[in-house]
């Protein structure tokens, strides 16, 4: 079974462009990079090569490997429970970014072009796919410790990384920025894959739905790719997240450029650009994003005057 619709060349022609994770999985040199794969890959029920993505040691060993090929990652690994994102959608997100912010026709490249990830979480992933795409800075924050203790040790594993991105511990779970954004700070962008349910219940049935979408049958109630509290539910579910981030955007205005978040929900989008009406957005943009089966979006605004 494979995670993506594929076209008669063997890629995903959803996935960005510039998105090196476009054809099928390179088997022989993913378990190159990382032997232990070896384990897990069998021939599905067309001939071709894949793993169990029901099977989260498969899809964590998957990562580790698709991590080490691609962007030079040793090592790469989080704690048990934790979110497991499958990499190319995550890659989806950095490229349309790298789109958002070019001018000229240029795209921003370097250390100098600073973004900050909210919810970084314990795998790290955007920074890292982000400084190692366009060489991008970056400032990690999240809530929870434990998740920032095992992005800082993916951190210390691989030095290229070390003076690039910076994690940040949020003690308030109603605040975004306060607390984290230090007066000095200047950032090109923000991003967010917001805790898309509004309750444990939800995250179960919507993890369901993607095991009958993809072929699978699971017995119990099991979380896709695992994932925290914080991860993938929260009261009010990814409007009230993102209504947050864009009420308190307003605080911070002159010090990012463009503040954008991933939307799940095509129905959540109302709402939103009411909010955004109120706060007095100059600019609102929203990217759609397909990988296979799944549709989602980034939302993008910004208070510059030009």
């Amino acid at each position: 079974m494979t995670q993506n619709l594929m076209d008669k060349k063997g890629e995903k022609p959803n996935l960005h462009p510039r998105n090196p994770h476009r054809a099928r999985y390179d088997f022989p040199s993913l378990v190159k990079s990382v032997p232990k794969l070896k384990h897990y890959v069998k021939l599905n029920e067309y001939g071709t090569e894949s793993i169990e993505f029901a099977d989260p040691d498969a899809v964590k060993t998957l990562n580790n490997a698709i991590l080490n090929h691609f962007y030079r990652i040793k090592d790469w690994d989080i704690p048990e429970g934790y979110l497991c994102p499958p990499i190319p959608g995550r890659a989806d997100y950095i490229h349309y970014l790298a789109d958002l912010l070019t001018e000229n026709g240029q795209i921003p490249k370097g250390e100098k072009i600073r973004g900050l990830d909210i919810g970084v979480g314990a795998n790290c992933v955007y920074p890292i796919i982000g400084h190692l795409s366009y060489g991008w800075s970056f400032v990690g924050v999240d809530i929870d410790k434990i998740a920032l203790d095992s992005a800082q040790r993916i951190i210390q594993r691989n030095s290229h990384l070390e003076s690039f991105i910076d994690l940040r511990l949020q003690n308030s779970s109603t605040n975004i920025f306060k607390g984290v954004v230090e007066p000095a700070d200047r950032f090109d962008f923000t991003m967010c894959n917001p805790p898309f349910h509004s309750s444990l219940e939800e995250a179960i049935a919507g993890t369901k739905r993607k095991w009958k979408n993809l072929g699978l049958n699971k017995k119990k109630d099991s979380l896709n790719f695992g994932g925290q509290h914080s991860e993938l539910w929260c009261p009010g579910g990814e409007q009230t997240f993102i209504g947050r981030i864009i009420e308190q955007s307003c605080m911070v205005q002159s010090q990012c450029k463009w503040f954008t978040s991933l939307v799940s929900k095509n129905t959540t989008l109302p709402a939103l650009y009411k909010l955004l009406k109120k706060v007095q957005a100059t600019d609102v943009k929203t990217i759609e994003m397909s990988q296979g089966q799944k549709v989602s979006r980034i939302l993008a605004w910004t208070f510059a005057k030009n």
